[in-house]
């Protein structure tokens, strides 16, 4: 809807917002409608320009034109998960892509993003992008553990991160 103008992005503010909580640049944003194609090509576009970290947003729920998931998939990146045990945030999606560049390669993070990060105040990207930005990778069974605590409980006065929301074990 955002690509055909029938509603306004209300998505990318927030994410800008929570990246700027850390020392970032924005190297690119794009928008697309449900083409996995060009979406794919797009992460690897963000890629080949040095983004260490390609957020996507939009197109992650199981409808039948969410097609985020598969243009993830379809860069060739190792998916550590599909889904995770946190409310707000069941359908993340967290991957990586190995770069491989003379001397050295390096490991970018693909998050996709459930649309509740558009509008809850903490989910589960507040959990794994400290993590992400820390180039700590992240495991699935990590991801799995965050089942314990994993229900933020909108509390009338936040205390995030001093609370019991995704401290997993």
């Amino acid at each position: 809807e955002v690509f055909y103008g029938r509603i306004s992005d209300t998505f990318t503010p927030v994410v800008r917002e929570k990246l700027e909580e850390y020392d970032t640049e924005v190297v690119d944003h794009v928008t697309w409608n449900d083409d996995d194609e060009k979406v794919t090509a797009s992460i690897l576009d963000m890629i080949r320009k040095g983004a260490d970290i390609v957020v996507c947003t939009g197109g992650m729920s199981v409808d039948p034109d969410d097609k985020t998931p598969l243009a993830i998939k379809n860069t060739g990146a190792r998916i550590v998960s599909y889904g995770a045990p946190v409310l707000p945030g069941a359908m993340f999606l967290l991957a990586y892509y190995e770069v491989k560049e003379e001397g050295e390669g390096r490991t970018v993070a693909i998050m996709g993003l459930p649309g509740c990060v558009m509008y809850a105040k903490r989910t589960v990207f507040d959990l794994i992008l400290p993590r992400v930005m820390a180039d700590d990778l992240v495991l699935p069974e990590e991801l799995a553990a965050l089942g314990q605590g994993g229900l933020c409980l909108n509390c009338p006065s936040c205390t995030f991160p001093n609370c019991g929301f995704g401290k997993g074990k």
